[in-house]
């Protein structure tokens, strides 16, 4: 069951987020662009980044016995698998798909909906996982924070 609330809300919130949205506002621009190298690079990015959320989606599923969705968020820490390296895996991954998207469209608006889009990941973390987290898991996931970076991965400590 748990698998099937994922590919609802991956169709429904970061299916239209990162992929409807951006397909909207740039698919004008570019038609009128011919295609180049610039606009292929954009590819790999978009599959690098999906690759990321399908990851993270499933060390959500597996891991942590939840969902992405803030409303059936994981049971457990979710601390494994790209989660070591960053805290915020799975909004790096959108990011990539959205500039993957600026360069495939070329569209200028779409870099500035990538810009609200990272805001909003950015006040969401803040404002409500970061305290949501910190209530529901407590020490655990104040030493994690502590341990492992918000948007910048590194690698972890043996």
């Amino acid at each position: 069951m748990v698998w099937l609330k994922i590919a609802i809300f991956t169709v429904l919130a970061p299916g239209t987020v990162l992929f409807y949205l951006p397909y909207a506002i740039g698919s004008a621009a570019a038609a009128a662009m011919p295609l180049g190298p610039l606009r292929f690079a954009g590819l790999p990015l978009i599959l690098v980044g999906f690759a990321i959320y399908l990851r993270c989606a499933w060390d959500f599923g597996s891991r942590g016995r939840g969902t992405p969705a803030p409303i059936d968020p994981p049971r457990e820490l979710v601390a494994q698998g790209l989660y070591r390296y960053v805290r915020n895996p799975m909004y790096l991954g959108g990011l990539t798909i959205l500039i993957g998207h600026v360069l495939w469209f070329r569209a200028p608006a779409l870099l500035l909906y990538a810009g609200a889009v990272f805001l909003a990941f950015y006040l969401f973390v803040v404002v409500y996982e970061e305290p949501a987290l910190t209530r529901k898991f407590g020490e655990s996931y104040l030493r994690y924070r502590n341990a492992v970076p918000r948007w910048i991965p590194h690698r972890p400590s043996a």
